[in-house]
């Protein structure tokens, strides 16, 4: 293999036009500017009919583009994606048996909090190292499962909906937070699906978006505890579920410039052809990576498997034998200087590896991120390593 087709000792010509490729808050949609928010609703109260409209608004509009089915529940709720998940966890756990997929720094922390948090008895962790999945085959989907759909850490996605079978007993919790707007999910096949507005649409933090099924709204109803539920994880009133929060009656105060930018993004989403394309254009990402490595000898994709590898997340692992001598914690400096480097060029922001993640990089291929951005991006990464490789 080769390096580069470039002089890497040199800077390199191009420059991405955008620089950010964090993994969360993400990249603006293209061409975004803050007059996007100069019709948000600052000053006037989210409970208005006006600033219910607008609620209502991202709920229909995200709930077409990601194709959820009639019948099912779609609501904003507190504290982005994890406050979806931890409402959920606490409201409809402990009426099954409980497998939870751990397999990087989230579905890890969920299966935490089950365990070390609710004191469930009847738990199976099924684990697996960063870069593989847990073997799926030993899922027991009597039990309720919790998964994430696609490892924001770990770079790994569940490869087919056909992994969760279409008959099964328990609920299907899914943490799709970077996974939505960017893969298929299999509606039919889940109960509960968790996002917030921060990763594959550009949007800002702080508020999640749940979706629940019919089976997961039963459950929800039926099932008692003698849990203490704080109010933002409420979900249900005298054993019925509070449906103004599906039609835009937020449990606490949401940011409405928030819900302006989320309505643009959507809007967005929407002009440039809706789903499909914005599958096309994270794939399209992935591929420009997936070409750059197959002619780049420092460095490889950390999920193995390419039907695993996540087109949104994109992590990458460090392979140079002079690297891999190091300690973590001299890996973990090294990555620091590489994307200080690349910051003080204004050519990349944001791309080290999660901190609990192999020392690495990570670059975000959701469907704001132009093709060409990445493209311009990689030579650059090629030059800053040449810059702290050591001499012979």
């Amino acid at each position: 293999m080769i390096i580069s087709q470039h002089n890497v000792s040199s800077r390199p010509a191009i420059r991405p036009a955008n620089p950010c490729f964090s993994s969360g808050p993400c990249a603006k949609r293209p061409g975004w500017s803050v007059e996007a928010l100069s019709g948000a609703l600052t000053g006037r109260s989210h409970r208005s009919a006006e600033g219910r409209a607008r609620l209502n608004d991202v709920i229909e509009r995200s709930a077409a583009l990601l194709g959820v089915p009639e019948g099912w529940r779609v609501g904003i709720v507190p504290a982005s994606d994890t406050g979806a998940m931890e409402m959920v966890l606490w409201s409809v756990l402990g009426a099954r048996p409980v497998d939870v997929l751990a397999f990087e720094s989230f579905s890890a922390l969920w299966a935490q909090d089950i365990v070390s948090q609710l004191k469930l008895d009847d738990v199976r962790v099924l684990s697996a190292d960063y870069g593989a999945l847990p073997d799926l085959k030993e899922v027991n989907w009597d039990h309720d499962v919790v998964l994430a759909w696609n490892g924001t850490t770990s770079g790994v996605c569940v490869p087919s909906p056909d992994a969760v079978p279409a008959q099964h007993e328990g609920l299907v919790i899914c943490d799709a937070t970077s996974a939505a707007f960017a893969m298929d999910l299999p509606w039919d096949r889940l109960d509960v699906v968790t996002w917030s507005w921060q990763k594959a649409l550009g949007g800002e933090a702080a508020h999640g978006m749940l979706a629940l099924s019919p089976r997961a709204v039963a459950r929800l109803e039926q099932f008692k505890t003698d849990r203490p539920l704080p109010k933002i994880f409420r979900l249900t009133k005298k054993g019925e579920l509070i449906e103004p929060i599906f039609k835009g009656d937020t449990i606490n105060t949401p940011s409405m410039l928030c819900v302006e930018d989320a309505l643009d993004s959507l809007k967005w989403a929407e002009s440039v052809g809706g789903l499909p394309a914005l599958k096309a254009r994270s794939q399209a990402n992935l591929a420009e990576v997936a070409a750059w490595t197959e002619k780049t000898d420092w460095v490889e994709f950390l999920a193995q498997n390419p039907a695993q590898r996540s087109s949104t997340s994109i992590c990458l692992r460090i392979i140079a034998p002079w690297f891999l001598a190091l300690e973590r914690t001299e890996q973990v400096k090294t990555v620091k200087q590489l994307t200080a480097l690349l910051e003080k060029e204004g050519v990349a922001f944001d791309i080290a590896s999660y901190r609990d993640a192999p020392a690495g990089l990570r670059i975000w291929g959701g469907a704001t991120v132009e093709s060409a951005d990445v493209r311009a991006l990689l030579p650059w990464l090629d030059w800053a390593f040449h810059q702290l490789t050591p001499r012979a």
